[in-house]
């Protein structure tokens, strides 16, 4: 296991959080993972996937939103979230240059990052990867959350479970379909929100992490980017 790199990141004059950056020895891309609504950067699920990652050869930056980084449990508005992600994303991109930029998170983290890029295309980001996108409130299924995707000029990776109470599977197959060809839906047989599978399916979470894993460095590579 590789021992990432704890930094402060600044958001704006008044503002500074925690970031983690763990880079493997070649890296052929570099992800801006952002955590959950309830979960920080140090989550279990957030360490192995990034650790995972580094196994498929792709670097990370996990950082902090500000509610986060104060103890708070409301996250921020929109508008703070969307400097974090710009500060994190401009973070990654100067610290590995030559590399393939991607941006996204885990749940929450993922929605705000694909707002900040509808609203302003962020420089050096060349794709989107989403680890449980939230399109809808659980037991509240809709596609308004997915509205703002569509001004979204560069692929996208929507990595899901089939259980998934925030994301029904074919709504958000819908979604995935309607926006083009550049978008592109990865399903984790039986994993929940959290990714989490049940014994009786087979497999365990670890094995469920692995393949995120791999599926992203596989959607890298097809990509060319």
């Amino acid at each position: 296991m590789n021992t990432p790199e704890l930094f402060s990141l600044t958001v704006d004059d008044q503002t500074a959080v925690s970031a983690l950056w763990l880079q493997p020895p070649q890296p052929r891309a570099a992800y801006v993972f952002a955590h959950g609504a309830g979960a920080g950067m140090r989550h279990g699920f957030m360490e192995a996937l990034s650790q995972a990652l580094s196994g498929q050869s792709i670097a990370t930056l996990r950082y902090q939103f500000p509610y986060m980084e104060r103890g708070s449990r409301r996250p921020d508005s929109p508008a703070v979230a969307h400097a974090a992600v710009r500060a994190a994303v401009a973070a990654a991109h100067s610290r590995l240059p030559g590399a393939p930029l991607l941006a996204g998170g885990k749940s929450f983290g993922g929605r705000m990052t694909s707002q900040a890029q509808a609203a302003a295309a962020m420089p050096g980001v060349r794709g989107l990867v989403f680890v449980g996108f939230p399109l809808h409130p659980a037991g509240k299924p809709g596609i308004e959350r997915a509205a703002h995707l569509a001004q979204i000029d560069v692929p996208m990776l929507f990595l899901q479970g089939t259980r998934d109470e925030l994301a029904e599977p074919g709504l958000l197959r819908g979604v995935v379909q309607g926006l083009g060809d550049s978008s592109t839906l990865h399903l984790e047989d039986d994993a929940d929100h959290a990714f989490h599978v049940r014994a009786r399916s087979g497999r365990t979470d670890e094995q469920v992490v692995q393949a995120l894993a791999v599926a992203l460095a596989a959607w890298v590579a097809e990509r060319a980017f």
